[in-house]
């Protein structure tokens, strides 16, 4: 976002949108809610998303409507009463440790990338959030890695790697493939999306042609 210049610009006339799969964890039971507040909930297994809001809400983005993001409080285990308004976008990011995991939601992506991110910077980035934002100690938060997270990452997250067009590995530090990604981005922003549909993210050298591609207001 940064790198394209959207970070500055106001919501209302932004060309690229990103949303979180975390703003959409299910409203809890009092049950799952007790269990969530003394580590015992499993966050990480796909039942614990909302998928039904998630599909109307990118249905909605599809369709140019404004939408309405909730916003969930990793404190309290519970969505708080406001939301956050998301503006129509020619692009819109999707970021989510299981956004491959259903077919559904899968199928509505245009790119698929999967960061493939070192076990130990996993966790040491978990530690550092947790504690200085969600307020858990270091006991609690090891705790639950080896019971749900680690668990749920490989049986549920690792295999959907195999659905991703593009694998990043190293994250946030491979320049080179941020540079690709963000250029791909404004290639679509202005209007060359077909120069690049089987150029560099198709894994070929050069350009293959291209059916022609219909101007639409729907965002990829």
């Amino acid at each position: 976002m940064e790198l394209l210049g959207q970070n500055e610009i106001d919501h209302h006339q932004r060309q690229v949108a990103i949303l979180s799969q975390d703003s959409f964890y299910r409203v809890l039971t009092p049950e799952q809610k007790a269990k969530a507040l003394k580590g015992q909930f499993n966050f990480d297994h796909p039942d614990a998303f909302d998928n039904d809001l998630i599909i109307t809400t990118l249905w909605d983005i599809k369709e140019g409507k404004t939408v309405h993001i909730p916003v969930y409080d990793f404190v309290s285990h519970s969505r708080k009463e406001e939301t956050v308004t998301v503006y129509p976008a020619d692009v819109v990011l999707f970021e989510g440790i299981l956004m491959f995991y259903s077919q559904e939601i899968r199928d509505f992506f245009q790119m698929k990338l999967f960061v493939d991110t070192d076990a130990d910077t996993r966790l040491s980035r978990r530690v550092l959030r947790d504690i200085s934002e969600r307020g858990r100690d270091l006991e609690s938060i090891i705790a639950q890695y080896i019971t749900f997270v680690k668990p749920a990452f490989e049986e549920f997250c690792l295999p959907t790697k195999k659905y991703a067009d593009v694998i990043i590995p190293r994250g946030v530090d491979n320049i080179v493939a941020i540079n690709l990604i963000v250029q791909h981005i404004q290639d679509i922003l202005n209007g060359g999306l077909t120069k690049r549909l089987n150029g560099w993210f198709g894994g070929y050298g050069t350009a293959k042609k291209q059916p022609s591609v219909e101007s639409n207001t729907r965002p990829h």
